[in-house]
């Protein structure tokens, strides 16, 4: 089953159990999806579908710091719950070594070796981790700090 399928299911799911916030994180999926399709013109495949909902999710993580630097911890919270349901969908997180593997060779292949070949590296290093739910913050972190060292 496609994500998009899963997502409907679910949605379908939450609005007969009557699950406010998840039939509101649903919905909002659900929309972000439906647009990418008309952006596309075509199906969603589900690595757009993944690409999609780790959008999804960086968004309240951003929106999180943003809440608790204004104070508002009932509005952090709320996000908080909204992110878990969207990670629901995603897969596992990449893990250190995962990461600090694919950045060793992501340098090695593109022969990067200053901090001007950081773009060089990150590409192959995003390339690598693909398949895997891996922060693009975490790893241009771990790409410079190789690239300095």
């Amino acid at each position: 089953m496609s994500i998009v399928e899963q997502v409907e299911k679910d949605l379908v799911a939450a609005l007969r159990a009557q699950e406010a916030l998840e039939l509101s994180v649903l919905r909002m999926m659900k929309a972000a999806l439906m647009n990418k399709k008309v952006e596309h013109g075509k199906d969603v495949d589900d690595t757009q579908a993944l690409a999609v909902l780790r959008t999804l999710a960086k968004q309240r993580h951003e929106s999180v710091e943003a809440f608790r630097k204004g104070g508002r911890e009932d509005l952090a919270a709320k996000e908080e719950a909204e992110v878990k349901i969207v990670e629901a969908y995603l897969p596992a997180a990449a893990s250190e070594e995962d990461i600090n593997a694919a950045v060793l060779a992501a340098i090695a292949e593109s022969g990067a070796s200053t901090a001007k070949d950081v773009g060089k590296a990150m590409k192959a290093a995003m390339a690598k981790l693909a398949g895997k739910n891996a922060d693009g913050k975490r790893v241009s972190e771990k790409v410079r700090a190789k690239l300095s060292a």
